[in-house]
């Protein structure tokens, strides 16, 4: 297996992937962009498949904290840590997009990404056991500012707004091709407009076929998302 560690990718290229066993991914075929989703965690040899990056800078400018909670300052903006393990074949957390604003690496087996209100970014969470596959997930979620109301999700803090999220990982892999559909016509999925992703997640609870998100669409809402406050 090609890993990168915490985020799961294995080549430089977008976000896209291939089809995999039934255990699933085995592994991504292709990550983010870093020039668009951020820095990636290369392969690495002495990271037993774990990222051993570039350190950034938190907002701040002081060094990461030893817990993400810390990083939100009385006097800062409030920041959404996402925490990210990755344990081969057993526990595999990693990011489809998202662009933090911050990053920490714990150790070779756990890290943490960090956003500013208002980035939307794709978790996707997968695990197994002896037996097969236990959990496949993705979440595409909205990282909010402090005091606007949010979902609590599993290895997020303090939550955000849920835009979409499935289950199974024959759903994740629909949307996942929707994605790359979208990086394909030159859209970063980062700053696809919200409902967009919500009309997904409805239309794949009610069994429909979502529609397309085209470039007069997209640029349709960036010059909405300019005049919003």
């Amino acid at each position: 297996m090609i890993g990168h560690g915490l985020s799961g990718t294995a080549r430089l290229g977008r976000s896209g992937t291939q089809s995999s066993d039934y255990r699933e991914p085995k592994w991504p075929a292709n990550p983010q962009i870093a020039s668009r989703s951020g820095s990636l965690n290369y392969a690495n040899k002495e990271s037993f498949g774990f990222l051993l990056t570039e350190s950034r800078l938190w907002t701040n400018g002081a060094a990461p904290p030893r817990r993400p909670a810390e990083t939100r300052l009385s006097d800062g903006p409030q920041l959404t840590h996402v925490t990210l393990v990755w344990r081969e074949d057993e526990r595999e957390d990693w990011l489809k997009f998202g662009r933090p604003v911050a990053e920490r690496i714990i150790d070779r087996r756990q890290r943490i990404e960090s956003y500013a209100a208002g980035q939307v970014f794709a978790l996707v969470r997968w695990a197994a056991n002896d037996y097969g596959t236990i959990r496949s997930t993705l979440d595409i979620v909205r990282a909010v500012s402090s005091g606007e109301p949010c979902t609590p999700i599993a290895r997020i803090d303090p939550g955000g707004e849920l835009l979409l999220s499935v289950r199974g990982w024959p759903k994740v892999a629909q949307v996942f091709h929707l994605i790359d559909a979208i990086e394909t016509s030159g859209i970063d999925p980062c700053e696809v407009a919200p409902d967009h992703w919500r009309h997904i997640h409805n239309r794949m609870a009610g069994r429909e076929r979502p529609r397309g998100y085209s470039l007069a669409r997209h640029r349709a809402w960036l010059q909405r998302k300019a005049l919003l406050p």
